[in-house]
């Protein structure tokens, strides 16, 4: 006789102590229960749709219940002339899915260890801030749920370029003692030009009506302000203290540079800047004149890391017994911190919509069989990920949707992701039943 859902439930809990841990456990579907038949019919069909409709070249897949990763599967090619297949070890851009698996999760930390407070003025820890009268009141609390008023982008490569060519005095073909910051393979900017991005900054409007306006731009400065508070290098950093305790071989910056044997997907075709199809190097303009690391874009990595870190976050924190940030803070950073302005967010996590679980699929996002718990981010090149601790579910999408060009929009259009989610709810409820 078939076991029941929920024993096979307990029995990968119990396989898995309940916790994160640095190697992926992998098993089919069938074997926690799920219609495998079911499952595979309908993400097939959807992906193969999403790539008829021109919403991604290719894309993977993954996604794990109870700690097991039950389906990983990749599809369609890195480009359109289906030359090389996408595979389940390829690294991807994950932009703004940087920006929770970059700052945030050292901002916990450092909050954890009470070298950060989310109630006290960010001026507090950011000088410049303290001078500019809009700004120096502003908590980081307010600044991570996008609460704050801060302007959602500003397009720094406008700085840099007249008459569509780059300005010599900001970016040189060649690296030099003034030039170190690589932009691209034959890219450098000018060391000082961080200095005139954060003089923009401290000019920018901050809007006096405080509502959710989604903002990354104080995800430039964190980086900078996590070296200033742990005298370390923020790369390090983050390897030291969270991927290599996670066991993330790939996830970091700058590829390019790293050997890796993995492919590394490409993104754009950059007509404006790079002149060139960018691959291996960040595609967000402003990340990249950081000298591509930075805490609103830059991070590359596989679905496995990606499904490790967000099995962690899962775990509110927690990877093979051990806690590398504590319990009540990732739970703080991943609740909702102000639903009464009818603001969805997390602290840097995002969350389901207010009435998620009331609305149509097509309306939902994420998918509306998601719970209220869960959170995760999505990225301007097609990647998603999320993680619910109540129904034990990690989800990991990526894609190069703005291939060839960021105009290619279906990937929002058709809702694939809601769609490829809704799908794994709906097998676990269908054995819940039975």
């Amino acid at each position: 006789m078939k076991k029941s859902f929920l024993s096979l439930v307990f029995f990968a809990l119990m396989m898995n102590m309940g916790v994160a841990q640095r190697e992926l456990i992998h098993a089919l579907p069938s074997k926690l229960g799920l219609d495998e038949a079911y499952i595979n019919q309908k993400v097939d069909s959807i992906m193969n749709m999403g790539i008829d409709s021109l919403a991604f070249p290719g894309a993977q897949l993954l996604v794990a219940i109870n700690d097991t990763v039950i389906f990983h599967k990749a599809y369609g090619f890195h480009t359109y002339d289906s030359i090389e297949p996408v595979k389940l070890n390829d690294l991807y851009d994950l932009a703004s899915v940087t920006k929770i698996s970059g700052p945030l999760p050292a901002l916990m930390k450092l909050v954890d260890e009470g070298k950060l407070d989310l109630d006290v003025p960010f001026s507090t820890y950011w000088e410049p801030w303290k001078h500019q009268k809009d700004k120096k009141d502003l908590t980081l609390r307010e600044i991570l749920a996008h609460q704050a008023g801060l302007v959602p982008y500003i397009v720094f490569l406008q700085k840099v370029m007249r008459n569509g060519k780059l300005k010599k005095r900001f970016i040189h073909q060649t690296s030099s003692k003034k030039f170190q910051k690589q932009a691209y393979d034959d890219l450098f900017v000018n060391d000082r030009f961080e200095r005139k991005i954060d003089r923009i900054i401290n000019r920018s409007k901050v809007s006096e009506e405080k509502k959710y306006n989604y903002s990354g731009l104080s995800f430039l400065i964190f980086p900078r302000l996590i070296e200033q508070i742990t005298h370390t290098d923020y790369q390090t950093y983050l390897h030291e203290n969270f991927y290599q305790p996670l066991g993330c071989h790939t996830l970091g910056y700058l590829p390019s540079t790293k050997h890796f044997v993995n492919a590394i997907v490409p993104t754009e075709i950059d007509t404006l800047y790079r002149k060139t199809l960018v691959k291996g190097w960040v595609h967000d303009e402003n990340a990249s004149l950081f000298g591509g690391v930075s805490g609103n874009a830059g991070l590359f990595g596989t679905a496995d890391d990606l499904a490790k870190l967000m099995l962690f976050y899962q775990h509110y924190g927690s990877v093979d017994g051990q806690q590398l940030i504590s319990r009540r803070t990732v739970k703080e950073f991943a609740t909702v911190q102000y639903p009464d302005n009818e603001n969805r967010r997390g602290l840097g996590f995002d969350k389901p919509l207010l009435d998620n679980s009331e609305l149509p699929l097509e309306e939902a996002y994420p998918s509306p069989l998601a719970s209220a718990a869960s959170f995760g981010h999505s990225g301007f090149t097609g990647t998603f990920v999320w993680a619910d601790p109540e129904k034990h579910v990690t989800f990991i999408f990526l894609s190069n949707r703005v291939y060839p060009s960021r105009d290619h929009r279906e990937l929002y259009g058709l809702n694939i992701r809601t769609a490829l989610m809704d799908v794994f709810y709906k097998a676990m409820a269908s054995n819940l039943k039975n």
